[in-house]
């Protein structure tokens, strides 16, 4: 049971949760437009956010030597490894895909190093966080996997691009309402600024625009439009619920999973 707990760990914190999250994300825009299985996209899409979100967590221990636990080691031995996996398949990728990942994993990297003298890195820039993390998920969830199929970006994959960049700003203002005890003052979130309460209705102002972004289709498909209505309605429950006393596990795994969810139920439906 230890050894299971332990293994559940490494996955969760390890990035693997949020990595299959990304994943799913990707399935969804094959499933959606009608695409073939592409390995490369998937596995650059799973490694690349694998090694990108624990080199944020743990970037000094990439960068120097620093005493760490077991469990951190193998963490970042797995994380080198998803790197090389990553820069291999990179490499299988059409020019222009591989153009357009070297935009969003460069926001990747602004995001956690600061490349000029006597700067700060975006993460700790107020307010930028939020937006730059949604849009390097709507980018490679979606953008990179019709670049690389040669599908011309229709109106349609720009309403797609829009729910996918509202879902993030959704999820992530759920974690920060998770997180509000031990955030800095200074990275100024949206429940430092307006409180619990108005964060929570403005996530279920953003749930409902994302749901009826999907009306503006050309060609309106109703199963897409039941899963989305079984999305929004859980991700609208893990909002109301959301509170700083919450254990962790709640974004790290439950919230973390909606992506999944979702394409499970766009699976069920189509």
């Amino acid at each position: 049971m230890n050894a299971i707990k332990q293994l559940f760990k490494a996955y969760i914190y390890g990035s693997m949760h949020v990595a299959m999250s990304v994943l799913a994300l990707v399935l969804m825009t094959n499933h959606m437009f009608g695409l073939p299985f592409n390995w490369a996209v998937a596995v650059f899409a799973y490694c690349g956010t694998m090694f990108s979100y624990n080199f944020m967590k743990y970037d000094g221990l990439f960068r120097v030597k620093k005493t760490a636990g077991r469990r951190i080691k193998v963490i970042v031995g797995l994380s080198t490894l998803a790197l090389i996996v990553a820069g291999i398949s990179f490499f299988f990728l059409e020019r222009i895909t591989q153009i357009t990942a070297i935009v969003f994993f460069g926001l990747t990297a602004l995001y956690t190093v600061p490349f000029f003298p006597n700067t700060k890195n975006l993460r700790n820039w107020s307010g930028v966080k939020i937006y730059i993390v949604a849009l390097c998920w709507a980018g490679i969830t979606l953008v990179l996997p019709l670049v690389d199929a040669e599908v011309p970006l229709t109106s349609d994959a720009y309403l797609k691009f829009s729910q996918r960049f509202l879902l993030i700003i959704v999820l992530i203002l759920v974690f920060e309402i998770i997180d509000l005890k031990e955030d800095d003052p200074h990275l100024k979130t949206i429940p430092q600024q307006i409180g619990v309460r108005k964060t929570k209705i403005l996530n279920l102002f953003l749930l409902a625009f994302l749901f009826f972004l999907e009306l503006l289709r050309i060609t309106i498909d109703y199963r897409q439009l039941a899963a989305n209505s079984c999305m929004v309605l859980a991700t609208a429950i893990f909002t109301i619920y959301a509170t700083p006393e919450r254990p962790k596990y709640y974004t790290l795994f439950w919230v973390e999973a909606i992506p999944i969810f979702w394409l499970g139920l766009v699976v069920l439906f189509g």
